[in-house]
């Protein structure tokens, strides 16, 4: 594939959206749940709160790479510290 230069952090990337997406269908199935009011003041399930968690996830990466640099694995943890606060109160 000579279009799209492939990397293996890129892989990854793809394959942990693949399975999070995936593990979060089976749940959604196994236990269904009923949605939940947070902090927003709107009712939302665990597929919201992913899919939340994940556009702000890309707009901290991008604001980092902007402000900080290409030092992204920072960027990583304060995106796993949104997440945890998103699933939390959101």
């Amino acid at each position: 594939m000579d279009w799209m230069a492939w990397t293996w952090p890129t892989a990854i990337f793809f394959i942990v959206i693949a399975c999070t997406l995936i593990t979060f269908t089976f749940l959604a199935i196994k236990f269904p749940e009923t949605p939940r009011r947070g902090v927003l003041g709107m009712e939302t399930t665990r597929g919201d709160r992913l899919f939340i968690t994940l556009l702000g996830s890309a707009f901290i990466n991008l604001a980092w790479l902007g402000i900080v640099g290409a030092n992204q694995p920072y960027a990583l943890i304060v995106c796993l510290v949104y997440a945890v606060a998103v699933f939390r109160w959101v």
